[in-house]
């Protein structure tokens, strides 16, 4: 499957959808030129756009790379419109780019998306994704609240996610067959599914997810635990700020992985 990959950051939905044999990156895009080199770095022979408002603009970049495969695509599209540690302008943020996903949602009709945000974004904006996606471009929209905890990383981390199938367009028939489960309508789906509860326990078994996506654990990378010899402040560490920067925006890609492992197991069954 052709991996599309956008505001890619360092590389985790591609680094968790190649662990769970899914997929593999033909195009990414960020605008951070350090998460670029690091791209570059790890996937030499794939090429990078800069700016996703330039792609919904023209999609035919990414239609050429994807070409005439299945085909999936990522996005942890900004936080800070929504996020809790900002101050939550939403659409009037300048940095508010669900706009110009959805319009290369609309344009390349890929056959799988996968969006991740943070936890701000389920009482701000969510309803406005979920619903142009199921009302508008006809795709049944799964959400889910995980975080790192979940695959047992000794931090919370919890991010909203969002899985997407794109149920009217190429073998609808053999889509429409077999993905009945999937066909989820937004406007009360974005609150029963996803939820922040005070009562929460860290651990992977308060997962407020389907069953078919806490089951796929085989094969999730086990956590190093942490030497107690390496001082925990560093010094001389070159790009410290850039890396620190990446590692702060990245997703978690252990939970991509299990949501790849998902959508491969229903790719092989339909």
């Amino acid at each position: 499957m052709a991996h599309v990959d956008l505001c890619s950051g360092i590389g985790g939905f591609a680094l968790g959808f190649e662990w769970a044999e899914l997929s593999k990156p033909v195009l990414f895009c960020d605008m951070e030129p350090w998460s670029r080199q690091i791209l570059a770095k790890h996937w030499p022979d794939v090429p990078i756009a800069e700016d996703v408002k330039e792609l919904a603009n023209d999609p035919t970049r990414i239609i050429h790379a994807i070409g005439d495969r299945r085909s999936i695509l990522s996005c942890g599209y900004p936080c800070q419109p929504f996020s809790q540690a900002g101050q939550r302008r939403g659409s009037e943020d300048d940095r508010h780019i669900w706009p110009e996903i959805f319009s290369i949602v609309q344009q390349v009709r890929p056959d799988w998306l996968v969006c991740e945000n943070v936890s701000g974004h389920i009482t701000m904006g969510l309803n406005e994704v979920l619903s142009d996606l199921a009302d508008k471009a006809n795709y049944a929209v799964q959400t889910f609240h995980l975080g790192a905890v979940s695959v047992d990383a000794r931090h919370r981390r919890m991010r909203l996610w969002i899985v997407a199938r794109n149920v009217a367009d190429a073998q609808s028939k053999r889509v429409q067959r077999h993905g009945a489960s999937w066909q989820q309508k937004p406007q009360s789906y974005a609150r029963e599914k996803v939820s922040l509860r005070s009562s929460e326990r860290p651990r992977a078994t308060t997962w407020n997810v389907e069953s078919k996506f806490c089951g796929m654990a085989d094969g999730i990378p086990y956590w190093v635990d942490e030497p107690g010899d390496i001082p925990r402040v560093s010094q001389g560490v070159p790009n410290r700020v850039q890396r620190l920067k990446g590692l702060g925006n990245a997703i978690v890609p252990q939970i991509a992985m299990r949501i790849g492992q998902t959508i491969k197991a229903v790719e092989e069954t339909t």
